[in-house]
């Protein structure tokens, strides 16, 4: 009993601080102990392979159509890069491609030849001014640069299809002043779309080197549309 009493009464001064210790504010103690903190239910872990296929669809679309908007009022903006996609500029391309098939003046094959030269100028020279902007030191990456070019072709797209509509009341001066005048305008929407979207991803004292080649690229699409003439 003295050997207890003794030994409690060693220990009483070595734990004696142990009843006015209290747990700190800034360790947390909340949270469920049945639950693992941060796991969800299946239902709440919602993802696109579970919707239908017509909301993908239509979500899709949605996102296409508002980057078709940006591209029509072209601002300092990253809404093409954020979520960029290729099916705009697929689309841009092939719409292209099939209203300028057979169009040369100096043709005389089936028109399949133009098509393969439109798809491979656009897509080919979007790839061409990519590399050019990433080796001046562009921040943005391949596929998002692709994906503003793409959709910035859209001006020339409603160029061509303007200028078939002219085409069918005749091909006089008067269209071709009409023409010339459409193709002028809308290559200069897309070369500031195009510059407005990518101005911010190049070093300062390199923007002029990444525009020029830019100017070259709707260039030669503006003059493919502007010297179309229907078989």
């Amino acid at each position: 009993m003295a050997a207890a009493e003794g030994s409690g009464g060693a220990g009483g001064p070595l734990f004696a601080g142990l009843a006015d210790v209290s747990i700190s504010e800034d360790i947390p103690v909340e949270g469920e102990i049945t639950v693992p903190v941060g796991s969800r239910s299946p239902d709440e872990d919602f993802s696109t392979l579970d919707e239908p296929v017509r909301d993908t669809i239509m979500r899709d679309l949605k996102a296409v159509g508002k980057k078709f908007v940006h591209v029509m009022y072209p601002k300092k903006s990253s809404a093409l890069l954020r979520d960029w996609d290729l099916w705009g500029p697929l689309v841009l391309c092939v719409s292209l491609a099939l209203m300028l098939q057979g169009g040369s003046a100096d043709s005389k094959d089936d028109g399949g030849p133009q098509f393969a030269e439109v798809f491979v100028i656009i897509w080919f020279g979007a790839v061409v001014i990519t590399l050019n902007s990433k080796l001046l030191g562009g921040t943005i990456s391949f596929f998002q640069s692709l994906c503003v070019l793409g959709y910035c072709v859209l001006p020339l797209t409603v160029a061509m299809l303007v200028c078939r509509l002219v085409l069918l009341a005749g091909s006089g001066t008067v269209s071709f002043v009409i023409r010339l005048i459409v193709v002028v305008a809308m290559f200069g929407w897309s070369t500031l779309a195009s510059t407005a979207f990518l101005a911010d991803s190049q070093p300062p004292n390199r923007k002029a080197l990444v525009v020029y080649p830019i100017f070259l690229f709707y260039f030669v699409i503006s003059w493919m549309i502007l010297t179309f003439t229907p078989q």
